[in-house]
């Protein structure tokens, strides 16, 4: 699934769209270039279950914060980890958890990474502010998140195409 985000704003209204919809034990591998908009997603990851967005910030400094609400949300960050990881048993532990992990810089886990995993892929989408978001599911777990994702996005176009249709009249 590919979509693209006009603003921070939109980066972190798919953020809190995609918590609202997610089961317990969803990872996310977030990937994409420096300023791509990873942390932004993770503050509407933190708003979606019910934490306070504005606490989020990078732990590139400190590897993983735990923000709580309705389900803790694990933020993970190997930015500083491009050579070593942290111990194989501290990053299953974070990512093995009761409720959603979310994994900067993704790809720096290589062979390490889980089996099932709602992979973003962040890139800058032309202008400053756009970015595109390609999301791909790994497994079951995030094959029915993509799946409810999917069908959210359908029904707001059919209610937006209603809208447009009764302004036209």
């Amino acid at each position: 699934m590919r979509i693209e985000t006009r603003s921070p704003e939109e980066t972190e209204a798919l953020g809190e769209r995609l918590a609202r919809l997610a089961s317990p034990g969803l990872v996310i591998g977030l990937t994409g270039p420096l300023g791509a908009g990873k942390t932004a997603l993770v503050r509407g990851l933190a708003r979606g279950v019910g934490a306070d967005e504005r606490d989020v910030h990078s732990p590139t400094f400190i590897t993983a914060t735990v923000y709580r609400g309705r389900l803790p949300l694990t933020h993970v960050d190997l930015y500083r980890h491009e050579t070593t990881l942290p111990p194989a048993d501290w990053l299953a532990e974070m990512l093995e958890g009761e409720g959603i992990a979310a994994v900067e810089w993704f790809e720096r886990l290589g062979d390490d990474v889980p089996r099932d995993v709602l992979a973003i892929d962040l890139a800058y989408g032309g202008d400053e502010s756009r970015r595109v978001l390609a999301l791909r599911a790994t497994g079951p777990r995030s094959a029915a998140l993509l799946a409810r994702l999917s069908e959210a996005f359908e029904e707001r176009a059919m209610a937006e195409d209603g809208r447009d249709e009764a302004r036209a009249r």
